[in-house]
């Protein structure tokens, strides 16, 4: 939590101002700021924790360091779009697998100073205090959150699920940062959440906070979810059966 939120301000202190930007891609982008905070995160885990793994964002595949059995999956800004642009929707997102299970998660929002974090069977907080994901019973009474990969246009059935959710709910948001719209989901805020393409380090720790708050994630079919394999659907459990039938 300490080291998510000092990675947060190194966020914050670069944000607005005229910053080194570059692409991954056709539209997926880097910022100087993503990489600053990705090297004190990195630094301070190996400051404390020298023989455990780390796979993070902009380092590519995992490095492993010394034979310990656990790794720390960061993103160290979620929302890298967002923040070139101005808009104020991003945050710093790390989790531990620990013998492939995620055991700790925390997603720090510098914007609105939110910390959301999970430890494994300790339930999930934000700011200290508990959460629990919504009440809602019904889909056509929620409030649900998506993203867009950014292959779009290679996938098909995804124009689909939209116009399909935007019908069967209450309403469909778009904010840009897949770790946020998670712990919202864990918060109650939001009622379900799916997206395609996303990567370990965007849902690790969303994915047990979620839980942790006593909602469900899975895949489109309903199966066990793996972090390192998308897509993904997670919800309050209520209205969980009633989204997947919209997305298969």
């Amino acid at each position: 939590m300490e080291t998510a939120r000092e990675a947060g301000h190194i966020l914050l202190e670069k944000f607005g101002r005229k910053i080194g930007v570059r692409k991954k891609g056709d539209i997926n982008l880097v910022t100087e700021a993503d990489l600053a905070s990705e090297k004190f995160i990195v630094d301070k885990i190996k400051t404390h924790y020298p023989r455990h793994s780390i796979l993070a964002e902009e380092s590519g595949d995992a490095v492993q360091i010394g034979e310990g059995a656990s790794k720390w999956i960061i993103d160290p800004l979620d929302g890298t779009t967002n923040f070139a642009h101005g808009y104020p929707c991003f945050c710093v997102t790390i989790a531990l697998e620990h013998e492939g299970e995620i055991v700790v998660g925390v997603t720090y929002d510098p914007t609105r100073d939110e910390m959301f974090s999970a430890e494994k069977g300790r339930g999930a907080s934000l700011d200290n205090k508990q959460i629990e994901v919504s009440e809602t019973q019904k889909l056509g009474d929620s409030l649900v959150v998506t993203g867009f990969p950014y292959d779009i246009a290679k996938r098909a059935d995804f124009a689909r699920h939209f116009t399909d959710m935007l019908l069967a709910t209450r309403a469909v948001r778009r904010d840009g940062s897949a770790a946020i719209d998670m712990a919202y989901i864990a918060s109650g805020r939001f009622d379900g959440f799916w997206e395609e393409g996303l990567n370990p380090w965007d849902v690790a720790a969303g994915v047990l906070l979620i839980r942790e708050a006593g909602g469900r994630v899975s895949y489109y079919d309903g199966s066990e979810i793996d972090i390192y394999r998308p897509p993904i659907c997670a919800t309050n459990g209520s209205i969980h059966e009633e989204m997947l039938r919209v997305l298969t």
